[in-house]
């Protein structure tokens, strides 16, 4: 049997990223979705020249006489603080640091999944099944719950935190990825290579990696909104991102005394949180259906 007789099958042709960019834009959802990261990243990465205002300067004129935040206006578009701080540069600074925990916590997580569910599913026996035993036994804490007991442990910090984020949702990447590789595992052309004398690191970058790329980056695009949304539950419950760096969950808790008389402080980040995690889900919903349909309502 020659080689060529060994190699895995096609799983469909590789689209380039043009194409696969031009098929987002005309799905209006991802289309939505990749407008709303874009501005939001860009917005994130030029925020120094982008801000009006220093989002820690408490600024004699933020406050009206009584001492009250002061709402929208010309001077202030999306009002100030309790503290007299303008909420726009505050928000801008805050979507940095959801975005930086976001992709830090989520790329960790998808590599320490998606090995974990590499190595479960492809060597199998008591390997895989230690593997998958503490994975379900991760799965089975809550996970805000092992996250405020973690964050709670060690000193609260960007790294700590997206540390901490990661340590909770690696679980599902190595679920899902262990479950094809134990498929892809068991498929012809695996055997064969291993007749052949493959070595292991051989069939699993070769013949097993590039069948399971979509699947990473499907699920790796969906983790960044869970991220992002257990970033700022950790931060208005205290335990993520200390003050006086800005986070969209320390800002609304440390203004929500002020929710019936100032609406806006808690509104705008709450918007801003609800826009990007839904903007991540809307794009890797598309990119599950643009990538490989097969992976269509799988999750």
């Amino acid at each position: 049997m020659t080689e060529a007789t060994a190699e895995a099958p096609a799983a469909g042709r590789p689209r380039g990223t043009g194409a696969v960019l031009r098929d987002l834009l005309r799905r209006p959802r991802s289309a939505f979705g990749l407008i709303v990261i874009v501005l939001m990243v860009g917005a994130a990465v030029f925020a120094p020249w982008i801000m009006p205002y220093d989002p820690n300067d408490q600024m004699f004129d933020g406050l009206s006489l009584e001492g009250a935040p002061l709402p929208p206006s010309g001077q202030f578009w999306l009002g100030t603080d309790l503290l007299g701080r303008d909420l726009f540069s505050r928000l801008i600074l805050g979507a940095q640091t959801s975005l930086i925990i976001g992709v830090l916590a989520n790329g960790i997580a998808v590599v320490v999944g998606a090995t974990v569910g590499i190595t479960a599913g492809y060597f199998g026996g008591w390997i895989g099944g230690i593997l998958m035993r503490f994975t379900d036994l991760m799965m089975a804490f809550p996970a805000l719950l092992l996250a405020i007991v973690l964050a709670a442990i060690f000193k609260p910090s960007l790294l700590i935190v997206a540390m901490v984020i990661a340590m909770v949702n690696w679980v599902q990447m190595a679920r899902v990825i262990y479950t094809e590789t134990r498929s892809l595992a068991q498929r012809e052309f695996i055997e064969v290579q291993r007749a052949m004398g493959s070595s292991t690191l051989r069939i699993l970058g070769r013949h097993i990696l590039p069948h399971l790329v979509y699947s990473i980056i499907v699920f790796g695009t969906l983790g960044i909104s869970t991220t992002v949304l257990l970033e700022a539950t950790l931060s208005y419950l205290g335990v993520g991102v200390q003050p006086p760096t800005p986070s969209w969950g320390n800002i609304i808790f440390e203004n929500q005394t002020y929710f019936a008389n100032a609406p806006w402080l808690v509104f705008f980040p709450g918007l801003a949180i609800v826009l990007l995690a839904l903007a991540f889900n809307l794009l890797g919903d598309a990119l599950r259906d643009t990538l490989d349909p097969r992976l269509k309502g799988r999750h």
